[in-house]
């Protein structure tokens, strides 16, 4: 079932690159710019998460926390965020499960038959984790609209 504007955001404990379990409710207080990306490594997903990473001065000032999903193990995340100095977690969902309570499964990826990521997708929370902005994208070379996502944030 699909995760909507005015809904209570899933709640998640999934293992970061240090294999340590991340809850979504550590970050309760702050608001939080969920970003599940297709794979660790991807152009497509460096970009973006680069992009979050160099504002997230500003995104901790208007009271906000970047968490980053994949469904890569925590080896491929941790490499991942050390080579590109990510500064808010990265974390892996193996088993795809918190992918699927946000609706967010897209399947043979690259038409690669059971090859399964998160499409990518951007959900912002408030304080109370009750989602208040969504974007989800069919296309996994498509970026969020960055500027949109501080609107929301102010």
């Amino acid at each position: 079932m699909a995760v909507n504007v005015g809904d209570q955001a899933p709640k998640f404990e999934l293992v970061d690159g240090d294999l340590k379990f991340r809850s979504l409710d550590e970050f309760k207080g702050k608001k939080v710019v969920l970003s599940f990306f297709v794979a660790a490594s991807s152009p497509v997903c460096e970009v973006e998460l680069c992009k979050f990473r160099d504002s997230l001065n500003d995104i901790s000032e208007l009271g906000a926390q970047v968490i980053a999903i994949s469904n890569d193990g925590p080896f491929a995340n941790k490499a991942f965020a050390e080579k590109n100095n990510y500064n808010f977690p990265v974390l892996g969902d193996y088993t795809s499960q918190t992918i699927k309570d946000y609706d967010i499964l897209l399947k043979d990826l690259l038409h690669v038959k059971d090859y399964n990521a998160a499409k990518r997708s951007v959900f912002i929370l408030d304080e109370e984790h009750k989602v208040i902005w969504k974007w989800v994208s069919e296309d996994p070379l498509k970026e969020p609209d960055y500027n949109e996502i501080m609107n929301v944030l102010k």
